[in-house]
């Protein structure tokens, strides 16, 4: 790795959970479920790990990008088919692919700023560029490449089945979420608040009127919201500067879900441990 630091060195978890900003905690437990192995562990119990071992978790990080649970993530880096440059190879063509969709999105708008303000002139077509059923396909390819081909077939089956007045209702329900989140932004309410929590869970619920959303999804959609210009655009009317504090705070409610889960997890091993001596 030509990153600067001597060939061969190890590093604590500490400096692991430092680097790929993820926390202690779940370097632990990918140790617990065979995902991430530390590369050494000292007779003090200190666990260390290795150049091979910084790969292994930048791909798992990689492959939680695109929404895949962990259990699939071991399976496919234990494969022994497994080409990490392959892998390399297929997560550059997806960013490429949302690269360019975005690229779309920010000259539509940009064209779209410039007619309102007189800058020039935009036809109908072009007003509507990004938006058109092509792109929309293209929109939902990506979706399927992030979040699995099973939940977008899901939530297109779901809303279909529904009458005009249960949609209108979920819309609803959404909006004045988005609305109560910033008032709590407007309040200084904090990213792991009881109160945002509990606007949070109405959105996991709301969000269930679609498909069921893994962890993984959810932390997806606050990234999205603060990255992706149509939904900036959207969030922006609502309340300027919404989007960043979405993220943050979706991004606390996810890792708080994700600890108890662990922490859930971890102790009903502990349990079957003890039942078993």
């Amino acid at each position: 790795m030509h990153t600067g630091e001597r060939r061969g060195a190890l590093y604590t978890v500490k400096q692991v959970s430092e680097l790929a900003s993820v926390t202690v905690r779940t370097l632990h437990y990918y140790d617990e479920i065979g995902l991430l192995n530390p590369s050494q562990i000292r007779p003090n119990g200190y666990r260390y790990y290795d150049d091979a071992a910084l790969l292994r978790l930048q791909q798992i990080l990689f492959y939680r990008e695109i929404g895949l649970e962990l259990l699939q993530i071991k399976e496919i880096l234990d494969s022994p088919d497994f080409d990490l440059v392959a892998a390399l190879r297929s997560h550059r063509a997806v960013l490429e692919e949302k690269n360019r969709r975005l690229t779309e999105l920010m000259s539509t708008i940009d064209n779209t700023i410039k007619h309102l303000t007189g800058g020039e002139e935009m036809s109908r077509k072009q007003l509507f560029q990004a938006f058109s059923e092509e792109q929309q396909q293209e929109y939902e390819r990506e979706a399927r490449l992030r979040w699995g081909p099973d939940n977008v077939r899901e939530a297109n089956k779901r809303w279909k089945g529904y009458s005009d007045e249960h949609k209108n209702a979920i819309m609803l329900e959404g909006q004045n979420i988005y609305l109560d989140l910033a008032q709590a932004m407007k309040d200084g309410k904090a990213a792991g608040s009881p109160e945002v929590a509990a606007i949070l869970d109405r959105w996991q619920q709301n969000i269930r009127h679609f498909y069921e959303p893994t962890l993984d999804i959810l932390r997806g959609l606050g990234e999205l919201y603060n990255t992706d210009p149509a939904f900036m655009a959207f969030f922006e009317k609502i309340e300027p500067n919404l989007t960043p504090y979405l993220q943050e705070t979706i991004t606390r409610y996810v890792d708080d879900l994700e600890y108890a889960e662990i922490e859930r997890m971890l102790a009903e091993d502990e349990g079957r441990s003890s039942s078993s001596k």
